[in-house]
């Protein structure tokens, strides 16, 4: 038994829960999996996993033994990158994960740039609109907007990003413009979402939350269907500045009620715990933060 596969092993069955996920991530087989946390079992004297039908799970001495050996084999993965010289030059696959339009309008431009940089990086960048596990899909950093769960990720921030209500010059002349969140029971309106769910809106008034119910003609998951309609004169719709941005700009659609928005969702770059953190991601974070203005909140 080679004693550091088979603690990546017990490592990887422990983030993902499972003896399949972490074969994959290891790009083994989950029998192979198995016989090397056997043999690592055999070894200890004591058992680290608890298996059952449809779950894996620590026990105590597992939990104690996982805390120790993350440690050794961040050492190890660090006297390795040391050697090699891949911290201070980035080389290999980066993979990236934002969202759709974000990601299109802002991400790829600086992945163009951090390419043509880099010359020794390839990259993937995967778009879309759905909170992916970063360990078991593979991905190195994420673009995320909103409050963060609590999860073991190292979080950047990098910008914020206003929540706006629009309507197009024309739709605000004929209708007026609302001069307080209670009046939008009074408009046409329009729902953006990535699903189907409450039909409310929320604002702020010295200090205090206001909800406001709303009964859409239009509702759909993607933004630019949304500011198409306001655009149209189709009513008010609620979205983040970035995908009006260039509408507004024109002279397309014009902000309401912004002193009733509730505070600026952050923009962070994430990605999982790691004691060194490659040269790579390193470097992409650097120049978000050099050459970017994620600054949408003003």
């Amino acid at each position: 038994m080679d004693r550091l596969d088979a603690m990546q092993a017990f490592v990887a069955v422990a983030d993902l829960k499972g003896f399949a996920a972490a074969a994959r991530k290891l790009r083994l087989s989950p029998s192979g999996v198995t016989r090397l946390i056997a043999a690592l079992e055999d070894r200890l004297g004591a058992r680290l996993l608890q298996r059952t039908t449809r779950q894996v799970a620590l026990t105590d001495a597992g939990a104690r033994y996982l805390e120790r050996i993350r440690r050794i084999l961040a050492d190890v993965e660090e006297a390795e990158i040391a050697a090699e010289g891949e911290r201070a030059r980035p080389t290999g696959r980066l993979v990236i994960s934002a969202p759709v339009g974000f990601g299109r309008l802002h991400v790829s431009s600086v992945l163009t740039a951090y390419l043509k940089r880099h010359r020794e990086v390839s990259a993937e960048l995967r778009l879309e609109d759905r909170m992916i596990n970063l360990v078991e899909e593979g991905v190195d950093l994420a673009v995320r907007i909103g409050h963060l769960a609590d999860s073991s990720l190292v979080a950047r921030h990098v910008g914020d990003m206003r929540r706006i209500t629009v309507a197009s010059p024309g739709y605000l002349k004929s209708r007026g413009e609302p001069k307080k969140p209670q009046d939008i029971a009074t408009h046409d309106t329009i729902r953006f979402g990535a699903t189907a769910g409450s039909t409310e809106w929320r604002f702020v008034e010295d200090g205090n939350e206001i909800r406001v119910d709303y009964a859409p003609r239009l509702s759909t998951n993607t933004a630019d269907v949304a500011i198409q309609y306001a655009e149209a004169g189709g009513g008010l719709a609620r979205v983040l500045a970035y995908q009006a941005a260039e509408a507004i700009k024109r002279g397309r659609l014009k902000i309401v009620l912004a002193k009733f928005e509730r505070p600026p969702l952050p923009i962070h770059i994430v990605y999982p715990t790691s004691r060194l953190l490659s040269a790579k991601v390193r470097t992409f974070i650097d120049l978000v933060v050099d050459t970017s203005d994620w600054r949408f909140g003003r």
